[in-house]
């Protein structure tokens, strides 16, 4: 397969003037925007676990909570830089482009209802997960609403997780919510409100769309002032709102 190179061509200087500047370290908080996007090394704690310490203990915590209850709190993802997230963005962009035949904007439609686009993800920070329950006999695609769902093999899990999870600080971020616009309900993705809540108001505070001109990877010369700011209003804004 061709990897293509692309060069981005819009401009999305127009919005800046109406945003905060740029700053290496935001005012008032202790993460730097390399940091929020996921380009500066971070201290993770926990062999195949990969929290920020307050969250890594948290997250034991729940799971010991949940052992005792009948359940193996299994992770599926935490931690991803941004170069992570760039490879998971470009490998689906070719598949809905090339092996699928779509058109740009609906491969990049297509991209976002599951996944971020590189630089602002929410696993970037250190803070959220994405669990399944480690007993139950699923050996393909885990991550798959209906098995969240009643009849499924995670329905128990994810009761008991209704129940105890924001016990331990960790809260449902993409909620099944009727009205709720951007990703789609993610049964088994949890953030730990004490760290990712101040970490999402230092994300709302730098000129994102300034950046993000500035990265170049498949499909983003296609990322237009409207298109961005939707996205960000709807993807990254529009979650459980517990979480803001």
């Amino acid at each position: 397969m061709k990897r293509r190179t692309f060069i981005k061509k819009t401009s999305i200087s127009g919005l800046a003037c109406t945003l905060p500047a740029i700053y290496p370290i935001l005012p008032n908080t202790d993460y730097s925007v390399l940091e929020l996007m996921g380009k500066e090394e971070i201290e993770l704690f926990g062999e195949g676990i990969n929290l920020r310490k307050e969250a890594y203990e948290a997250f034991l915590n729940m799971k010991k909570s949940a052992y005792s209850d009948g359940f193996d709190i299994k992770m599926v993802s935490s931690f991803r830089d941004y170069y992570r997230q760039e490879a998971i963005w470009e490998r689906k962009y070719l598949r809905y482009t090339e092996d699928n035949d779509m058109q740009p904007l609906d491969a990049i439609d297509k991209i976002i209802e599951y996944s971020t686009i590189p630089g602002t993800s929410r696993h970037h920070w250190g803070t959220d997960i994405d669990i399944i329950n480690g007993y139950a006999n699923v050996s393909e695609n885990v991550l798959d609403p209906q098995k969240f769902e009643q009849g499924g093999p995670f329905e128990a899990f994810k009761l008991w997780l209704d129940e105890n999870s924001e016990k331990f600080g960790f809260y449902l971020v993409y909620t099944n919510e009727p009205k709720r616009r951007g990703f789609k309900y993610e049964p088994w993705h949890y953030s730990y409100a004490p760290i990712s809540i101040p970490m999402l108001t230092a994300f709302r505070k730098i000129n994102i769309l300034k950046l993000l001109q500035k990265e170049e990877f498949l499909g983003s010369e296609h990322f237009t002032t409207g298109f961005l700011k939707t996205y960000l209003q709807d993807n990254i804004l529009d979650i459980n709102q517990k979480l803001l």
